[in-house]
């Protein structure tokens, strides 16, 4: 009892949206958190707002995302706790609420997941991909196998946060490489990020993946912004 408290003092366990140390301890957000996260349900809907986004750009097999993002909201912070706070567990807990998503719609009836690479420089900066990530959670609850290493980034782009549509594409074309086409031939993946907005970025990795003979692509993200 003395050494729980004692580790608790030094190493608090908190819900990482409210602070309250209330919560489960395999969980790092509270039941009350973990109730207003603005849910999308896109996962059972076809011709969802997200699988919209692609209509004529992409082919993608079905498509979804797991919350609203909105501006310095719940969904906001807890992304800003995995790509800038090295928060892995948030990130984890995050995917595998996503997988749970996936595995009950009945729709994304894939053989892998692949995370959206990041540039090798940014990544070893960061320390990790937050895609990888969000798949290693969605993975735990499905089962699926996460394929890092059939696309890569192998140059630097600048960040897409301020660019309208075109500029994004513009941005963005061109700069994925498929490494092993041979490995998704015939499969179905979920090519998993961590937020979309304009689906430019996704549409440009899809594009290369789908360069693999008879490769079929869904998407998965854990945020969705219409801005």
């Amino acid at each position: 009892m003395w050494l729980k408290k004692l580790l608790h003092l030094f190493f608090p366990h908190i819900c990482q949206c409210c602070g309250t140390d209330i919560l489960s301890p395999h969980s790092h957000l509270c039941l009350r958190c973990l109730s207003q996260l603005p849910v999308t349900g896109f996962e059972r809907l076809p011709h969802n707002p997200v699988e919209k986004i692609f209509w004529g750009r992409l082919p993608v097999m079905d498509a979804y995302a797991q919350y609203y993002f909105r501006k310095q909201g719940m969904v906001q912070h807890l992304m800003h706790q995995l790509k800038y706070h090295q928060n892995k567990e948030v990130g984890l807990q995050l995917g595998r609420l996503m997988g749970q998503s996936i595995k009950t719609s009945g729709r994304f009836r894939a053989n892998a997941l692949v995370p959206l690479p990041l540039f090798k420089k940014r990544e070893k900066k960061r320390g990790y991909n937050q895609a990888t990530i969000l798949c290693e959670g969605i993975a735990e609850i499905t089962g699926l196998p996460v394929w890092k290493d059939v696309v890569i980034r192998p140059e630097h782009t600048e960040t897409q946060t301020k660019k309208g549509r075109v500029e994004r594409w513009k941005n963005i074309e061109g700069k994925f490489l498929l490494a092993k086409p041979e490995k998704i031939e015939g499969k179905h993946i979920i090519l998993v990020d961590d937020v979309i907005t304009t689906g430019a970025t996704l549409e440009s990795c899809g594009q290369v993946l789908l360069g693999a003979r008879d490769c079929m692509v869904s998407i998965a993200a854990l945020a969705y912004t219409s801005k």
